[in-house]
């Protein structure tokens, strides 16, 4: 018997710190969503917050916008998600139970229930914290979901955990492109002008959001992580300006063979509907090498080496300074 999940992903233009235009927009969203038949949307990471400009602010101004799983903003969206019957996954600044701040992540279902994925490379702040597990469970409709919020993605290791857990979809959700990249071949900052000015010339901004700081950087990776693990893959993100950097949007659906089933080339807030075909997974060449591995050889896959990075140091050159740039995998 074929499963079916209707699923559909966001980007959107958040502004900072203003968490009632963002619900709003999330708002908007959620309803369209629903009459597109989508039964789970999956919203930009810390759509709710706003992004860029928290690398910004002091110890005073995080603890200003960040809020606990059970605070108003993601009430509001758990009750948004009951009234509409639908799942909705939305990205905030979390205030932990234990204190610490986390670049967050909650999927809330309709029945009240939810999940809440803390970014495992969070690289924002120094006073961000990095999350400590995976997140993979199960769903109503019988789907297997994980998230990985951003940079989380670009560690290989990341999506096969998530898969050898058992994840069937994996939910990635991101804020990225037109970042200054450590890599001279990596992604590189999209000029503001080009997103002010996209009206008078729209082909120049498209042009930069399909290249190597947009959706180009995404083809080295992206697909890759859906095809070798045999999952659909939702990737959300933001569009246009954030503070000083352009988000190239390109949101998108992948499936197990890594084929975009779905896609928006939009330069404005756009939303993306597909249709998943579950059966794909288990005949998918990912399976099919998953189930072709010797764990007995891979014990030096979890021994340090020396090198490896500080959570911080991904973005933050291991001494605690912002390099202010986000997301990329190079």
């Amino acid at each position: 018997m074929t499963r079916n999940l209707c699923v559909a992903t966001v980007q959107f233009q958040h502004q900072a710190g203003n968490k009632d235009h963002n619900l709003s927009r999330i708002e908007h969203f959620a309803r369209k969503a629903v009459t597109s038949g989508a039964q789970l949307v999956c919203m930009p990471e810390m759509c709710i917050t706003g992004y860029w400009h928290v690398p910004f602010l002091d110890e005073a101004g995080l603890h200003a916008i960040a809020e606990p799983v059970d605070g108003p903003s993601v009430r509001r969206v758990a009750s948004l998600a009951q009234h509409l019957g639908l799942a909705i996954g939305v990205g905030w600044l979390e205030l932990g139970e234990d204190g610490r701040l986390y670049n967050a992540y909650r999927l809330c279902f309709p029945d009240g229930s939810g999940h809440t994925h803390r970014k495992l490379h969070a690289f924002e702040h120094p006073l961000i914290a990095s999350g400590e597990r995976y997140t993979v469970f199960d769903t109503p409709w019988g789907v297997k979901l994980g998230i990985l919020i951003c940079w989380d993605n670009n560690l290989v290791e990341n999506a096969r955990a998530c898969a050898l857990l058992g994840a069937e979809v994996l939910l990635a959700p991101h804020q990225t492109g037109g970042t200054n990249s450590l890599s001279p071949r990596g992604m590189k900052p999209i000029p503001v002008e080009y997103w002010e000015e996209r009206h008078l010339e729209p082909e120049r901004c498209k042009q930069a959001f399909a290249g190597t700081s947009g959706r180009a950087w995404l083809m080295r990776w992206l697909p890759a992580r859906a095809h070798d693990n045999g999952l659909f893959i939702v990737f959300s993100n933001g569009v246009g300006r954030d503070q000083d950097e352009v988000r190239t949007g390109h949101v998108m659906v992948l499936d197990p063979y890594g084929d975009i089933v779905g896609e928006s080339a939009s330069l404005d807030d756009d939303m993306v509907v597909a249709q998943l075909d579950l059966s794909l997974i288990d005949t998918s060449s990912g399976r099919r090498w998953m189930r072709g591995r010797r764990p007995e050889l891979y014990a030096r896959l979890t021994e340090w080496d020396g090198t490896e990075l500080s959570p911080h140091a991904t973005r933050f050159g291991g001494n605690g300074h912002a390099k202010v740039s986000a997301c990329s995998s190079e």
